[in-house]
């Protein structure tokens, strides 16, 4: 459907310009927030010729997806992965521009004292035949991984998110996994993407990222994670996003409760939507826009992530692989060397090292979270190493992603009111996908407002 606008609704063909504002300004469909959801959406209106302004807080679009650079380093914010299988984001994103550097599918599990492989059997087939001795789960658990599998790619992904639910634990447990392969592999590798060590998730979205972990690649840009929602913004016409414009609050006119409502900036200016509102960041602060509250909301997922840099000639491993924590004990879930991925993340001479934990760990302060880490996985490694690599730089992320735990709806109506529509991952699957999959959605509800309003 490409909506025409109505006669008695002219349109603004000029938006204000990035970085511009003025006092009062009319345009067809305001978004609210330039992180993923929020550019789909906008991608989504500029398909149908519809004109919109997208409203971000910050200086650049990506949301919780960015990238700081830093004496030639790429540091995206908290340890982020993208699954190369994700639907939607295969149907927006040119994958070939992203220049995507894909990760060794499976893992290295650190468990009594030793690493040990653990490996994709449809990618890997000999590192997982090669691997059916090793103390990470017993032969009987890796065959369990290969039956389900089949289990997730029997399913199309609205029967995943429609189907009846427990925490993902349950579900493993359910299945017949032995504790060992829970605690060993499990625990950290689900529990890092999750943020979520008890795997309390939603067995939904572990299904749905388990399908597209078997059809897909984790990988990650050449240019870093930002790159992808950079991608999406560079799409978009010109002067059609304004940075550095924080919402504070929307306005429904009381005498046409039935029009868009308008939307007050920071700086005190004004803006008329005469289409629609697109609400497009976190939970939190969409709440607090609309002015509601929610009951005993869930407590959201929270990481730190470390980054260390050392001489490319002191990294112990050159596959690009990601380390597992499988030992029960201390702070680091997992860890991967950047630059043996993506070697565009650091230096030609330097590699790369993130750690990510799971939680705040407000009771230890950066210099301590370092030292801790730094004695840990020398234990890994080897002290003489890891001794010489230097910190460059602690996030600690305080909204890493919604929490979604039983029960969800992953397929929520965006519609919260006249003309105004909310997008997320917290409505949809708390994933790259997830988010994108919402943008789309919150279009399409208002596309058939819109078409409803006017056949009526």
């Amino acid at each position: 459907i490409r909506l025409k606008p109505q006669a008695s609704l002219p349109l603004s063909s000029n938006p204000p310009q990035s970085n511009q504002s003025s006092s009062y300004s009319k345009t067809g469909v305001i978004v609210i927030g330039a992180g993923l959801a929020g550019l789909a959406a906008a991608t989504h209106l500029n398909s149908q010729n519809i004109p919109f302004l997208l409203l971000e807080a910050s200086d650049a679009v990506g949301g919780r997806v960015r990238t700081d650079f830093l004496d030639g380093f790429l540091l995206d914010r908290g340890f982020q992965i993208f699954i190369t299988a994700y639907p939607e984001a295969q149907k927006l994103l040119n994958y070939q521009a992203l220049n995507l550097q894909k990760f060794y599918s499976g893992a290295q599990v650190y468990y009594d004292g030793k690493l040990h492989t653990v490996a994709n059997p449809l990618r890997h087939f000999w590192d997982s035949l090669n691997s059916l001795q090793n103390p990470i789960g017993s032969l009987l658990d890796k065959l369990l991984i290969a039956s389900n599998i089949i289990r997730v790619l029997t399913k199309s992904d609205e029967e995943i998110f429609t189907s009846n639910e427990i925490p993902t634990i349950d579900l493993l447990r359910k299945t017949g996994f032995s504790d060992s392969i829970v605690g060993r592999f499990f625990r950290p590798f689900f529990g890092g993407i999750f943020f979520d060590k008890e795997l309390e998730t939603s067995s939904r979205l572990f299904d749905f990222i388990f399908k597209c972990l078997a059809l897909g690649d984790n990988a990650l840009p050449a240019n870093g994670i930002a790159a992808i929602p950079q991608q999406l913004g560079d799409k978009l016409p010109p002067g059609s996003i304004l940075f550095n414009s924080k919402v504070v609050s929307i306005d429904f006119d009381g005498s046409e409760s039935e029009s868009p409502p308008s939307l007050r900036l920071e700086n005190g200016d004004v803006l008329r939507s005469e289409l629609g509102v697109i609400i497009a960041v976190e939970e939190p602060e969409a709440l607090k826009l609309l002015r509601e509250t929610k009951p005993n909301p869930k407590p959201v997922r929270t990481t730190v992530c470390l980054y260390f840099s050392a001489d490319r000639t002191q990294v112990p491993v050159r596959e690009p692989v990601l380390f597992l924590n499988g030992s029960g004990k201390g702070i680091v879930n997992n860890m991967f060397f950047a630059t043996n991925v993506a070697p565009s993340y650091g230096p030609a001479d330097k590699a790369l090292i993130s750690v990510s934990l799971i939680g705040m760990f407000e009771d230890m302060s950066d210099d301590d979270l370092t030292a801790e880490v730094v004695r840990e996985l020398s234990g890994w490694f080897g002290e003489p190493i890891v001794r010489l690599w230097k910190h460059l730089r602690t996030y600690r992320i305080g909204y890493a992603q919604p929490n979604q735990c039983p029960p969800t709806n992953l397929m929520k109506n965006p519609r919260v009111g006249s003309g105004v529509y909310v997008c997320g991952d917290y409505l949809t699957s708390a994933t790259f996908d997830g988010a994108l999959v919402s943008g789309r959605r919150a279009v399409e509800a208002l596309l058939r407002d819109r078409v409803s309003t006017s056949v009526s």
